[in-house]
């Protein structure tokens, strides 16, 4: 696993990104994991493919929606576990050129981000439920075929030869995402050989071979101190992945909470959005992106500085610049006053104080004591929003470098 600084500038810099599922499945509007989940026939399932014709489909208006809203890359699923393949593979016919819609959604999305040099990041499972070599055991995330056609080897050429197409038919690719090796096929040749024909590429933890960067937000917050680079996510939709008619959808105050809590520890992360059979991000999700991107536009600069473990507190993250005298509180908790305090002992006096979602300057304090429960020094915020709907991001200079290394006492609000 590499650490931080040895990754691609782009994916160092770039922290939130839009991560798409889409398939033949969103014609059925049931879940991107039909055949496993509802165990639907192959055949009722593959009829789907006759029926995708996309007609509302422009790569130019989803990365308008990707830009405005400030995502930073796109992820896209290239082939999911249904092992359709949403590119022009001349390995399958299973693939979206021979559907109705007959182009490349791929390529026709990698042409848009060249033009706009979005990063583009190709999402490929390696579970595949249509492939007759692959070992499908009935096992986590697989159905029951023919042991007979069984053949990994044979399965593990036909991967190389479509991340082959991914990394050499489409220009400049960022990345593999790989998911789902519930067969635990072991290969690390398949991650050289993305390094090596894309040089800017990086490939996560879940393929055949070592990876680059962790995808599980349990792995990296307070266990590496930020030495691995990591990436969380989650869907819009809080039972599927890929386009789902009668989807729950999140609150843009739970992604709220899910940004800053993994980019202010120094992760990257992914909002999923499913469009539908026609190729339109579905009015709720689509106003998630919206309301989310609105404030990670204004506070984005907090987020996304040095992360401070010494002086960050489970709810409370904090950024900055080691030995500087700007640093970020992430208030992620509501609050029980409107007043943000911290210990003298360790912070100096305050100079400045912005709230970022509003670029509002807040008038600042230093008190010898509080009364009744303080008798030291403390450095007082006031007028933080008490009841904000969203995630407040406090910037903070000091009239003095932080150099203390020690985990301060939690500020009291």
């Amino acid at each position: 696993m590499k650490k931080t600084n040895d990754l691609p500038e782009w994916f160092r810099k770039k922290r939130l990104g839009l991560f798409i599922h889409w398939g033949i499945y969103a014609v059925g509007g049931i879940h991107e994991q039909e055949l496993w989940r509802y165990r639907t026939p192959q055949e009722q399932y593959y009829r789907y493919a006759e029926n995708f014709r996309a007609a509302a489909f422009d790569p130019r208006r989803w990365l308008d929606a990707i830009q405005e809203n400030g995502f930073e890359y796109l992820v896209f699923t290239a082939k999911h576990h249904d092992g359709f393949c949403m590119f022009d593979s001349r390995l399958t016919d299973f693939n979206v050129t021979r559907t109705p819609f007959g182009r490349d959604v791929f390529g026709l999305l990698a042409e848009e981000c060249h033009k706009r040099s979005l990063p583009l990041v190709a999402y490929y499972s390696v579970v595949d439920w249509h492939h007759p070599a692959y070992p499908n055991r009935g096992g986590h995330h697989e159905l029951v075929t023919d042991p007979a056609r069984h053949n990994p080897a044979e399965y593990l050429e036909y991967m190389r030869g479509q991340i082959r197409e991914l990394c050499t038919n489409y220009g400049p690719l960022h990345g593999i995402w790989w998911d789902m090796n519930t067969a635990e096929l072991a290969d690390p040749s398949l991650n050289e050989m993305v390094r090596r024909l894309q040089p800017e590429a990086v490939v996560n933890d879940r393929g055949c071979g070592p990876g680059d960067y962790l995808t599980s937000e349990r792995c990296a917050p307070e266990e590496n101190r930020g030495a691995l680079k990591f990436e969380g996510c989650d869907s819009v939709g809080r039972f599927s992945w890929g386009y789902r008619r009668d989807e729950d959808y999140y609150s843009s105050r739970f992604f709220q909470s899910k940004v800053a809590l993994t980019l202010a520890r120094g992760g990257n992360f992914l909002i999923n959005v499913g469009p539908d059979g026609d190729g339109r991000f579905p009015e709720p999700a689509e106003k998630i992106l919206i309301e989310v991107g609105s404030w990670y536009r204004k506070v984005r600069e907090g987020l996304t500085a040095t992360p401070m473990p010494l002086i960050s507190t489970a709810r409370q993250p904090v950024t900055g610049e080691p030995g500087g005298d700007t640093f970020y509180w992430i208030l992620e908790e509501p609050s029980a006053s409107a007043r943000f305090v911290l210990p003298g002992k360790q912070f100096p006096d305050i100079a400045e104080a912005e709230l970022l979602n509003t670029g509002e300057k807040l008038p600042v304090a230093s008190r010898r004591i509080f009364p009744e429960f303080f008798t030291e020094p403390y450095r007082t915020v006031f007028g933080v929003p008490v009841d904000a709907g969203e995630i407040r991001v406090l910037k903070l200079r000091f009239r003095a470098p932080l150099l203390s290394q020690e985990a301060p006492e939690t500020p009291v609000l």
